[in-house]
């Protein structure tokens, strides 16, 4: 059985004995689809930032938020990239009706979503990488799904900071906002260099021991990825900030810096 199970893994193409970042977020939100070397990296970061734990929680309430707003404003199709395993309030439960296509690269994502994802409502899951924007464009599973004539709502949550400089950020969003027609909207969360330094400098460390390494970048840099749209308010905030409803500011007593990450919604026109 033990060799049965390894011989899966290696099919799958991933090595339990490497963090993943997908799984590390699950061990955060307190999932159960994680490995002994996940929850290893992830208390490495707890030691110096305890506050890691609400941050994740933000992160996932933050999207949530989005997509009632964005589902309210009459936008129809999601394209969630990075989507991260399958969690409570996935998308296409809190926009119901709508066309949802969730993206991700890593091979354990994939199975988990393709099993408790795919044909519930008018989903569609697709192996792709974000580093790879026009690839994902062609691809004919996600334009039978989504129609670009129409606005889609472009869903980047908790994922850019998995993109290193050299693979160029501002130049995949904006490959990205320019497949999209007017009327549609990105939604962005991002860690950032802002927080505190030990904890920017501890979370960099661990991660470059996992599946990705992790990029924190400063307001300035987060808010030039939503070139060529037009924030809607309050802008660029920290993620409890964004519309925030009662139970999101419980656990940033010490001010919503403690969230880590900067979010945003913004309307191409």
């Amino acid at each position: 059985m033990i060799g049965g199970r390894r011989l899966q893994r290696e099919s799958l193409g991933f090595d339990p004995n490497t963090p993943s970042v997908a799984r590390l977020y699950d061990y955060l939100l307190g999932g159960k689809d994680h490995f002994p070397a996940d929850r290893a990296a992830a208390e490495q970061i707890l030691q110096v930032a305890p506050e890691l734990r609400a941050a994740a929680r933000a992160g996932r309430s933050f999207l949530g938020r989005a997509v009632r707003f964005l589902a309210g404003a009459g936008v129809g199709q999601f394209l969630d990239i990075g989507t991260g395993l399958p969690a409570r309030g996935n998308v296409h439960e809190l926009a119901p009706g709508a066309r949802v296509v969730y993206v991700d690269r890593d091979p354990v994502v994939l199975v988990h979503a393709r099993a408790l994802l795919t044909g519930q409502g008018e989903t569609t899951v697709v192996k792709g990488d974000l580093r790879e924007p026009e690839a994902l464009l062609k691809d004919p599973d996600v334009l039978r799904a989504l129609d670009f004539d129409r606005p889609v709502a472009l869903l980047l949550s908790s994922v850019m900071h998995y993109v290193e400089d050299g693979d160029g950020p501002e130049e995949i969003v904006a490959t990205l906002r320019d497949a999209l027609a007017p009327g549609s909207y990105l939604a962005l969360s991002h860690g950032t260099s802002d927080a505190r330094a030990e904890v920017v400098e501890r979370a960099t460390e661990v991660y470059r021991g996992a599946d990705a390494p992790l990029t924190l970048r400063g307001r300035e840099r987060i808010a030039g990825l939503f070139e060529g749209f037009e924030l809607v308010d309050p802008g660029l905030v920290w993620l409890p900030e964004w519309r925030p409803e009662q139970a999101d500011l419980i656990d940033f007593r010490d001010g919503p810096q403690s969230s880590l990450a900067l979010c945003g919604i913004g309307r191409k026109d």
